[in-house]
């Protein structure tokens, strides 16, 4: 599987106006246009999944710099999303309280 960020995506462009645009280069799981929570207009990126590594590479090489919606587009592998740090902010809870 392979798993692609598309950007500077048109806030019009559609998931199955997308999928068309990847469907030539192979066999399309899933898209995922990502949307502001309060408002619910596109952010203009997505993800797309494709079945097949290989597939994905050539969607890649063949969509990098092509117009979709009347904006040029950015096309490249997906970073694994980043850990976001949670809890305490990390302090020693002992610290400074004269426990030794």
């Amino acid at each position: 599987m392979k798993n692609i960020f598309v950007g500077n995506l048109s806030f019009n462009t559609t998931e199955d106006e997308l999928r068309r645009a990847f469907e030539p280069y192979g066999q399309v799981d899933r898209v995922s246009i990502l949307t502001d929570r309060d408002t619910g207009r596109s952010r203009g990126f997505a993800f797309v999944e494709m079945a097949n590594a290989e597939e994905g590479e050539k969607a890649i090489a063949g969509l990098n710099g092509t117009q979709l919606g009347g904006r040029t587009i950015n096309v490249n592998e997906a970073r694994p999303k980043a850990e976001r740090a949670g809890g305490g902010g990390g302090r020693d809870r002992d610290r400074g309280r004269g426990r030794h």
